[in-house]
């Protein structure tokens, strides 16, 4: 379909753009196409779009396979695990490009468990990746059934195998140097292990979350340069060895406003670099700030590297079931609403879960990132389940008992990007002339563009979007997401 005018909108004095529009609103639209736009009061707001400034190219974006989520979509019926993986994956669904999974256990895993079980056998002799084979490789070869034009994993160790430790735990604690070559071997084991099952691992972070979580689950502590001379020593060098150099290995992985401190080290010079492919990122600093002026930096650090948002959701928050009010609201608290230190405190306030979505994705795109990746892709009413009762949101919650599945706004948020954002697009020139909506864009491989815009504001507003000399006039509703797809000339 193309963009319908109303008579107050429309577009005389220049060519017509084709495009179809989708939106996503606090009104009920859910990843809806719209062809009628009715005018508004306000003066309209200009999008520009400027194909020929171009920026990151898209990895992509998608969501987390866990044992948590592999285990409630197999408590489903075989037909609502089959909707469920084609929501995520079928071609009518949000075709998830890059996604994440857990090397071993992690806090959204039923209990704690290590591939290498055995202390002091640094070659691994025992080495296993049976406890995933119940649920968390079923569910990932099932959406490789259903994925069309494939999709990317991401792998992280939430923490190193226990004895390899100064506390011989799962939580805390820092790998003993004597270790570094066997926990190296670990990743190769691992990587070995999933191509076996016809699993290939596009990357690795070295650890989730190397500041640790407040020793509340699995965790291994690194600093910026211990974390770097393991790469730089063991894990790079001993996977180009045994024939894994092809796999991307991401640095850091946690929380953007250390960032600096986390690329210095690790982009210091050029036998620092060699083998970081990039670096990950989660969002979990603040409910609302997405710290472009890191993003910027990390970026400039290491200008031709990857920078993707590995993990974000809706933290300590029990699932709001069948009510799509809430997840528009400013309801929702995070971890910081309770704990973050006092200077700190006023970067968690209340937040309405589809703006932090919403806002994140976009001030990422427009500030260098070039894949994000949700956490858990499914969970239970409860947020779970994991051994810690750790409980979160996910896009979508189901029930088992009942066999019910709730597609939350989340989803169809995180739907607005992943389909329509294509792995090989390029983030384009977008500016907009205001201070509260949102916008930003980038051309796909086929030639089409697509346009993101989020409007938070309790206001209807016009939007004039400006490609060339071609322009149309379309309307955003209050409280809503659209994302525009014009198609290639």
């Amino acid at each position: 379909m193309y963009c319908f005018m109303a008579t107050l909108l429309s577009c005389s004095g220049s060519q017509k753009l084709a495009c179809t529009v989708y939106e996503t609103s606090a009104q009920g639209k859910a990843l809806t196409p719209v062809d009628t736009f009715e005018p508004t009061t306000s003066p309209p707001i200009t999008v520009v779009l400027q194909p020929k400034e171009r920026f990151q190219t898209i990895t992509g974006f998608g969501g987390s396979f866990t044992e948590a989520a592999a285990s409630v979509l197999h408590g489903l019926s075989p037909a609502n695990q089959k909707m469920v993986l084609e929501a995520y994956f079928g071609e009518e669904g949000a075709q998830y490009s890059l996604t994440r999974t857990h090397i071993a256990s992690c806090d959204f895993s039923r209990q704690n468990y290590t591939y290498a079980p055995v202390a002091g056998d640094v070659n691994l002799t025992q080495f296993s990746i049976e406890p995933d084979r119940a649920d968390l490789i079923p569910m990932i070869k099932a959406a490789q059934a259903l994925s069309k034009e494939g999709f990317k994993i991401i792998a992280s160790p939430w923490t190193s195998p226990p004895w390899m430790k100064d506390n011989k735990s799962y939580v805390g604690g820092k790998l003993l140097p004597e270790y570094q070559p066997a926990f190296a071997l670990y990743f190769s084991k691992y990587l070995e292990a999933y191509q076996a099952e016809g699993i290939p691992i596009w990357g690795v972070t070295v650890i989730n979350e190397p500041h640790g979580n407040g020793n509340n689950w699995e965790s291994t502590l690194f600093s910026p340069e211990e974390m770097t001379q393991f790469v730089q020593h063991h894990l790079g060098p001993h996977l180009e060895q045994k024939g894994w150099g092809n796999v991307n290995i991401l640095g850091y992985d946690q929380n953007r406003a250390g960032l600096p401190e986390w690329v210095d080290a690790m982009f210091r010079d050029e036998a620092t670099s060699k083998y970081f492919a990039g670096t990950a990122i989660h969002w979990y600093e603040s409910t609302y700030d997405y710290f472009p002026k890191a993003l910027q930096y990390a970026h400039q650090k290491a200008p031709s590297k990857y920078l993707i948002e590995t993990e974000g959701c809706i933290d300590s928050e029990v699932p709001h079931w069948k009510d799509d009010a809430w997840y528009w609201q400013k309801e929702a608290t995070d971890w910081g609403w309770d704990w973050a230190a006092p200077h700190e405190k006023y970067l968690h306030p209340k937040y309405a879960p589809v703006h932090r979505y919403a806002t994140d994705i976009i001030g990422c795109l427009n500030n260098w990132v070039d894949g994000w990746i949700d956490w858990n892709m499914i969970l239970d009413r409860q947020g779970g389940p994991n051994w810690f009762k750790n409980w979160c949101v996910a896009p979508i919650i189901a029930d088992p008992q009942t066999d019910e599945v709730y597609k939350t706004p989340l989803y169809y948020v995180m739907a607005h990007f992943s389909k329509f954002m294509r792995p090989g697009a390029v983030k384009i020139g977008c500016s907009i002339t205001s201070n509260t909506v949102m916008a930003t864009a980038v051309q796909n491989p086929d030639g089409s563009i697509a346009v993101a815009i989020f409007n938070p504001t309790a206001e209807k507003h016009t939007l004039a979007i400006h490609l060339n000399t071609k322009q149309t006039m379309i309307s955003i509703d209050k409280e809503a997401l659209q994302t525009i797809v014009i198609k290639p000339n």
